[in-house]
């Protein structure tokens, strides 16, 4: 029985793809119609997975005039039907990823691009075990300025942050209630909530899971999912990197480890050290990070996140259970060394975000590179090359890597670096209020 018949309440579906900033692109179908939509596919311009963060043409794109904007063929990915609780008819989400006229995988979908990167890492008879950790805001945007919403049991609002605070999380029992329940029905793995540093802030972990894909459709379902939810409570919620000048930034931090053909952690080899697959893993991180901070920092606000002392990396460098490096090896089991990378915002394609993470390990593997010594004490107060500080840096870095171009195709790369030199023209318009205003919603 398919998951439609199993779930007659549904009566539309969204077939959308991520395009390279993460929105959801795609259109609203009657029921009817899906299993047209399961056999064929769907059409749409392949220029659709490349526009800006207002959801405008890139000018110069060689997809839209010099080719004659052709379409391309959106298929369902191996996901299948999730539905969309936030929304009150019932309704289903069939994510699709984009092919050519000609049956080939669309060089510009990020998640092709991170499908390529899995299978070499299967050609290696290697496997990532992947993890996310979601940072997000509530916030009450009603208002000129943005503050932490009331909380709906007392009506009352948080004064400041709480770390770790089980007062804060009861404030907003409702919300994390129905957030679990929606987790559970879309097949999202949330852990543990807890409260954050910052004026509102949360994060749910999300479980470790052998696929990357899986990984990254989680996060990017489960931002959609929070955002929903939270208007349905009445107040919003984001994920952009800094939407409070004094308050700690929201990042997107994964754990990953790599499992061998039997299905052990290539990572560990009872010592505190790991093995030597993991400092190539880690060797690997560190190099790609200058290089592919565009990914990590994709838009004008992520920049304001990376500063020192904020709760954000600044320096490039790595240590054991040292949370002031960008790349930490945590604590615990020695049997279970993974990699914890954290430089990323919580505006991040999650896509983009995993395929240059383990494309970058990986390349630290096939070049056998090693680390320098992991740092010990506050990376911030110590000499280290620092992660790009700026878009403009970002961008230019980003498009002449040769090592970026290990990674990602070079579709990709162009039609990226046309996206963001285009909004890094037209962002320099608007005020710092009307990029909040883009942002907190988007993002």
């Amino acid at each position: 029985m398919s998951w439609l018949d199993q779930h007659p309440e549904v009566r539309n579906i969204r077939c959308g793809a991520v395009d390279l900033n993460g929105q959801a692109r795609g259109k609203r179908i009657p029921v009817r119609f899906a299993r047209k939509i399961e056999e064929e596919g769907t059409r749409f311009p392949l220029s659709v997975l490349n526009l800006d963060i207002w959801g405008e043409d890139v000018e110069d794109s060689p997809l839209v005039f010099e080719i004659g904007d052709p379409d391309g063929v959106l298929r369902p990915t191996e996901r299948g039907y999730v539905p969309m609780p936030w929304l009150s008819t019932p309704s289903a989400l069939l994510p699709m990823w984009m092919y050519t006229e000609e049956g080939e995988p669309f060089a510009g979908d990020p998640r092709h691009a991170l499908r390529a990167i899995v299978d070499r890492f299967k050609a290696r008879n290697l496997t990532p075990c992947v993890a996310t950790e979601m940072e997000f805001y509530l916030v009450d945007d009603s208002g000129v300025d943005l503050r932490q919403p009331p909380s709906p049991r007392s009506g009352k609002r948080r004064p400041g942050a709480e770390i770790l605070s089980l007062r804060a999380l009861d404030a907003f029992d409702s919300f994390f209630n129905d957030l679990y329940d929606a987790c559970d029905a879309m097949d999202i793995p949330a852990e543990a909530a807890i409260s954050e540093v910052g004026l509102g802030q949360f994060e749910i972990n999300l479980s470790h899971v052998p696929d990357a894909l899986k990984a990254a459709d989680d996060a990017w379902l489960f931002k959609q999912l929070v955002r929903g939810l939270a208007r349905n409570h009445g107040f919003a919620a984001s994920f952009m990197a800094k939407p409070y000048e004094d308050y700690a930034g929201n990042g997107l931090h994964t754990h990953f480890s790599v499992l061998d053909a039997g299905g052990r952690n290539a990572f560990a080899d009872g010592s505190f050290e790991g093995t030597p697959l993991l400092r190539n893993a880690i060797a690997g991180c560190l190099k790609g990070i200058p290089e592919l901070a565009l990914i990590f920092a994709p838009h004008a606000n992520s920049y304001q996140r990376l500063v020192p002392e904020s709760h954000a990396p600044t320096g490039i460098c790595w240590a054991y259970d040292n949370r002031t490096a960008s790349v930490r090896v945590p604590g615990g089991s020695v049997q279970a060394r993974r990699v914890e990378h954290r430089v990323a915002g919580g505006d991040v394609n999650p896509y983009l975000f995993l395929a240059a993470v383990l494309g970058s390990a990986l390349v630290g593997i096939e070049d056998d590179l090693q680390p320098p010594p992991p740092i010990m004490g506050n990376a911030y107060e110590q000499d280290l090359a620092q992660i790009p500080d700026t878009w403009e840096q970002a961008i230019d870095a980003f498009e002449g890597s040769a090592f970026v171009r290990r990674i990602f195709p070079p579709q990709l790369i162009d039609n990226l670096v046309m996206t963001k030199r285009q909004e890094l023209h037209y962002m320099a318009e608007l005020t710092p209020r009307q990029q909040l205003e883009l942002y907190l919603d988007t993002v």
